[in-house]
């Protein structure tokens, strides 16, 4: 009897302490959306003009996605520099080539901004950093801060699947509308942020590292009292177009944020702990709720365990809708997207639990189609994807107008 209360015991503390580390990070997920994000400190108002801004593509050599993104930026910027591995030729921007001579700590894409950082020049206030596939939207200006985000909003290019996921990974990120509050931004996205020149040519690129753009904001955040600011813009890049690529992406992104911890203050580590195995392992808060519901009374507070944890499997549900709000889906598409959270919470984490378990080194970049594939994909007409009123707003604003039917056939 003894053995048996025991082993009732241990299981309890197993399944609270589990529990404990997923609720840290959803309650923190809570209070960053709604409490954090009020914006009395968060001054987006446009200080700084198009002509202040320098943009700088960075590419390996896709010639026509680095056009497309070329094409769709407003008139209004003039100095458009893609940075690539191999000679190309883009209409409306100069393209430098990083030698292949070129050696420094930093590799890949580190070493290729590290070496336009060095080679490159620029008057202007601030470099606006883009990946080769991202299409800016609606931007007529910055407001004045140290480091600027802009928010994303993945386009379709073919996979159900990774669209699924990345409907599910936006409705997440709403977390950046509190971000604005914290010392340490928690995470940046490479495809679309600005950042003042001076502080980018003081702080450099040259480290090891495979998630340069979140190294880079924690390390001038840990050298600058920096002031960040969230611009909800919706740059539209590219969904993976394959599990395969998607999963690949996952595993890179969480084996840079693990590699990169040494550089967050003791303060934030319970908080980065808690957002890795949230992630890596939330695909098991399922079963929390499900131990609670087949072992009632066999432990103390099993009760209060069990509203918990059904709380927590509801939020996973939260982030989906916070996605199909995001993507302004028609409320008739909800059913089908929440109906599927559960897929995508699996898909999701599968690569960042991969890079929990095995940790990559190396910077693989993630598979991009072409122009025509995302048009043909999203029923666009030929040239409609970069097409814009000049100031860079997509003519189609909303998603119902042409993916209704992104889960009507077979992936």
């Amino acid at each position: 009897m003894s053995q048996l209360l025991s082993a009732q015991g241990l299981l309890a503390v197993v399944l609270w302490a589990a529990l404990a580390v997923y609720g840290f990070s959803a309650l923190w997920w809570v209070i960053e959306v709604a409490a954090l994000s009020f914006r009395w400190d968060h001054n987006t108002e446009e200080v700084w003009g198009l002509d202040d801004i320098q943009v700088r593509v960075l590419t390996i050599d896709a010639e026509a996605v680095v056009q497309q993104t070329v094409n769709a930026l407003p008139d209004g910027i003039v100095d458009v520099r893609v940075i690539a591995e191999a000679d190309i030729s883009i209409d409306g921007a100069e393209v430098h080539v990083v030698p292949e001579e070129f050696e420094c700590t930093a590799t890949n894409k580190g070493r290729a901004v590290e070496w336009a950082r060095q080679n490159v020049d620029s008057d202007e206030e601030y470099l606006l950093y883009l990946d080769e596939d991202t299409i800016v939207t609606e931007l007529t200006g910055l407001p004045d801060a140290d480091f600027i985000q802009f928010t994303e909003k993945p386009i379709y290019t073919g996979s159900r699947l990774t669209y699924l996921c990345e409907v599910f990974r936006t409705g997440y990120q709403f977390e950046q509308l509190g971000f604005h509050r914290l010392s340490y931004p928690l995470y940046a996205w490479g495809g679309g942020f600005a950042i003042r020149r001076k502080i980018e040519a003081e702080i450099g690129w040259d480290v090891p590292t495979i998630t340069e753009d979140t190294n880079l904001v924690w390390r001038a955040a840990r050298e600058y009292d920096l002031t960040y600011q969230l611009v909800d813009s919706r740059f539209r890049n590219q969904a993976p177009p394959s599990l395969k690529a998607m999963l690949k992406q996952r595993r890179r992104w969480m084996s840079g944020t693990v590699g990169d911890d040494y550089l967050l203050p003791p303060l934030y580590r319970p908080l980065y702990f808690t957002r890795v195995v949230a992630w890596a392992f939330s695909p098991f808060v399922p079963f929390l709720a499900l131990a609670s519901y087949l072992l009632p009374g066999t432990a103390p507070g099993m009760e209060l365990y069990t509203l918990l944890s059904t709380a927590l499997l509801g939020i996973l549900f939260v982030y989906m809708l916070f996605g199909l709000v995001a993507y302004r889906k028609h409320p008739f598409l909800w059913p089908v997207f929440l109906l599927l959270t559960p897929v995508a919470v699996v898909l999701h984490s599968i690569g960042a639990l991969w890079g929990v378990v095995s940790p990559v080194t190396n910077f693989e970049v993630t598979e991009k189609v072409t122009p025509d594939t995302v048009e043909q994909a999203n029923k666009l007409e030929t040239g409609e994807l970069d097409a814009h009123d000049g100031t860079g707003r997509l003519l189609r604003e909303s998603d119902d107008e042409f993916e209704w039917g992104v889960f009507s056939d077979d992936d």
